[in-house]
């Protein structure tokens, strides 16, 4: 493999993410879709969106209870006579008798002729007369038109990040969809002969594909959209043909495994020909890293091995797409060490940490393919290149997971 598509030796993880978020930045302006109400969550609005109505749409109760023209009950107590009973949803125009008083629900528009709502509670009725037992004054009682909202209010500005009490607004107005950006479409390509899909059964040297499943699901819970998951085995022509499909469908593409110095390194071996850079990066786990692009589109290539895996997408993945979609950033936090660390000189070291009322601590095991022992990890704890050992009680840099 020539020079020219090899990584430098020992790239930092702040240059290789630097490369990364250089190739997916011009995502950013892909094209609005509509997308029904439903959903929309945590989708970017890409324009203003303005109010088609006032709300409320109409007078309307903020309380059981009855109607009347304040005038009428000025003097407590005072019987009227009761003229009938609105009920919320009511599409007629009841209008309330002049002295008369009529029963009305929350929501329920307010009569024409009343002015104003004496709640339940303050009254007594036969079914025929009512007796107000306190006085209102006009308005009490009774929410107006456009008290919330005036017709071509800004409801929601372009660049929001839809959460439930926008969804509740909008749909409010009746708005069935909004324009947001358009999701990062990915694909993830798994590669090896070794790897089974979960519920086969498994030969001597098999193990079950986990890389698959759980890429695709760091890559939704981070605002993507996985348009493709599928597996290579270790064979070039089966590899290039499901990369020919990723491409084409996709506008990032993600593989795992073929990454390494091994001799079955499919992905490198297929890549690196079509200008692909392998290499590797001062890390550890997921050192073996690759870049490339094909047909225009990025495709990020990580190791093999299940924390790898993982790590790689936190670390290089994770932060540019949720930029992309809007989702807020992924913040660190300094804690204290619990347990004695030692780190190999030169590398980056993201370990599998656990917070606890008193700090940080490792989770049992760290090696590259305990994804077990990952799964009881709440953050990584980030031990800077430089650093070879820390006793207990050292402040270190933490990732929530």
């Amino acid at each position: 493999m020539s020079s020219r598509h090899t990584l430098a030796p020992a790239r930092s993880v702040e240059d290789h993410r630097q490369r990364i978020e250089d190739l997916l930045r011009p995502l950013a302006g892909r094209e609005t879709e509509p997308v029904p109400m439903a959903h929309a969550l945590g989708r970017r609005l890409t324009q203003d969106v303005y109010s088609p109505l006032d709300l409320p749409m109409f007078r309307n109760s903020s309380m059981d209870g009855y109607a009347v023209l304040a005038d009428s009950v000025a003097i407590v107590p005072a019987t009227l006579p009761l003229a009938g009973v609105v009920a919320a949803g009511n599409t007629g125009a009841p209008v309330l008798p002049a002295g008369a008083a009529m029963k009305v629900m929350t929501g329920a528009p307010i009569p024409q002729g009343a002015d104003c709502v004496v709640p339940v509670e303050h009254t007594q009725s036969d079914g025929k007369t009512v007796t107000i037992e306190r006085g209102r004054a006009t308005g009490d009682f009774v929410r107006e038109p456009g008290t919330d909202v005036r017709a071509g209010q800004l409801l929601a500005a372009a660049g929001t990040v839809l959460r439930p009490r926008h969804i509740a607004a909008l749909a409010a107005v009746g708005l069935a969809e909004l324009p947001v950006r358009r999701k990062v479409r990915a694909a993830v390509i798994t590669t090896g002969d070794e790897l089974v899909q979960a519920g086969l059964r498994l030969l001597p040297g098999q193990i079950y594909n986990s890389n698959g499943i759980a890429l695709a699901a760091a890559l939704e819970d981070n605002g993507a959209e996985v348009v493709s998951l599928t597996h290579s085995t270790d064979d070039p022509e089966e590899f290039r043909r499901r990369l020919d499909e990723a491409v084409t469908a996709a506008d990032v593409v993600f593989t795992s495994g073929g990454v390494s110095m091994g001799d079955f390194e499919v992905v490198k071996d297929v890549l690196t020909p079509l200008g692909g850079e392998f290499g590797h990066v001062a890390m550890q786990p997921g050192g073996p890293q690759g870049l490339s692009v094909i047909g225009g589109i990025p495709v990020l290539s990580f190791p093999g091995n299940p924390v790898s895996t993982m790590v790689s997408f936190e670390v290089f993945a994770r932060p540019i797409l949720r930029a992309l979609t809007g989702l807020p950033e992924i913040t660190s936090s300094e804690l204290p060490l619990r347990d004695p660390v030692h780190s190999p000189a030169g590398k980056r070291q993201f370990l599998r940490g656990r917070t606890t009322d008193h700090g940080v601590e490792l989770t049992s095991g760290q090696g590259s393919h305990l994804i077990a022992a990952m799964a009881h990890a709440n953050v990584l704890i980030d031990i800077p290149a430089a650093t070879t050992d820390l006793p207990p009680g050292s402040l270190v840099r933490t990732w929530p997971l």
